[in-house]
């Protein structure tokens, strides 16, 4: 009897807590995920391979930018952990997150969620562009939307991921004025398809063969195949590649002042990338974009060849 209570008290989640006046603040913090604003860099990519990056006028726009999108994202975060406490607490990991622990009440999370989700396009409309206003509403829509039901529909959740990452690199662009070419909307959205359904496909991997722990980590996975996520990953990686080809040989030669052909000489560095990312996503082990990068010191090192070789290529240097 002894053993058998102390086995259900390891099993019992843990019990809300009361939020003290620091603890709400930093939970409040941790719920917005800070780890995760890294990903709205992707809002200097229009300037940046439109070439119009360094201005003064740019570089204050697209800080005003990032802070808005982070302050979407971080609303779609208070609201998904607010609707999803209850499950939380049961769930072995998210039952530390500062809603399902208690660190941050119910009402709080959706009361700070609900005031960013309105102020973030609201300042955006006043401080920017009405289009920048209008594709922030559109995202903070679409990620509520993908909380709610759409994460729990075939093909549409990867769809809603990708088309986030897609917004963040084109709302810079908005901003700024600046025209979207079908070359880099392509690049992009096919791009970002790459890594999202490689993400998938590493955790439908890792966690084959238990259909139990696969469920709790992301219910919809156990809805896909790993050879149909295989069959994903491979196509946008091949779309993607074929876009920026055709992309860099639209100009034949160098550019007027340029020294080397640059456009064509960092589609080595880009085919590269995709190639040695694409060894981490047939192995499994391709995680958050930010982290695979991060850990693999060649694949940094590549992308920061093509960053460059980029740069020369729409500075015409």
């Amino acid at each position: 009897m002894p053993e058998r209570s102390a086995t259900l008290e390891r099993a019992r989640p843990p019990q809300p807590s009361r939020p003290g006046p620091v603890s709400l603040p930093l939970g409040l913090l941790k719920t917005a995920r800070p780890r995760q604003w890294v990903k709205n860099v992707l809002v200097v990519a229009a300037p940046a391979a439109a070439g119009e990056l360094f201005s003064r006028h740019a570089l204050s726009q697209l800080a005003i930018v990032f802070v808005l999108f982070t302050a979407a994202a971080s609303a779609v975060y208070l609201i998904n952990d607010a609707r999803d406490a209850d499950a939380d607490r049961a769930h072995p990991t998210k039952c530390r997150r500062p809603v399902a622990a208690g660190q941050v009440p119910v009402s709080v999370a959706y009361a700070v969620g609900g005031v960013l989700a309105v102020l973030a396009p609201v300042a955006a409309a006043v401080l920017c562009t009405p289009l920048t206003a209008a594709l922030l509403a559109a995202y903070v829509g679409m990620q509520l939307a993908y909380c709610v039901s759409l994460k729990h529909v075939l093909v549409v959740d990867l769809t809603i991921v990708t088309t986030g990452f897609l917004m963040r690199a084109m709302i810079g662009g908005l901003a700024l004025g600046i025209p979207l070419s079908r070359w880099f909307l392509i690049t992009t959205g096919f791009g970002a398809l790459f890594m999202v359904s490689a993400k998938r496909y590493s955790e439908a991997v890792q966690m084959a063969g238990s259909s139990e722990k696969l469920g709790a980590t992301r219910a919809l996975l156990t809805e896909y195949t790993t050879g149909y996520l295989r069959f994903v990953w491979q196509l946008a990686a091949g779309v993607a590649v074929l876009a920026y080809c055709l992309w860099a040989m639209e100009s034949g030669g160098t550019a007027n002042g340029s020294l080397l052909p640059w456009r064509q000489l960092s589609m080595a560095a880009f085919i590269l990338a995709i190639l040695r990312y694409a060894v981490f996503a047939d192995r499994g082990t391709a995680g958050e974009p930010e982290d695979v990068v991060l850990r693999d010191r060649a694949l940094a090192v590549i992308g920061l060849v093509w960053l460059a070789m980029y740069g020369l290529a729409v500075t015409d240097w």
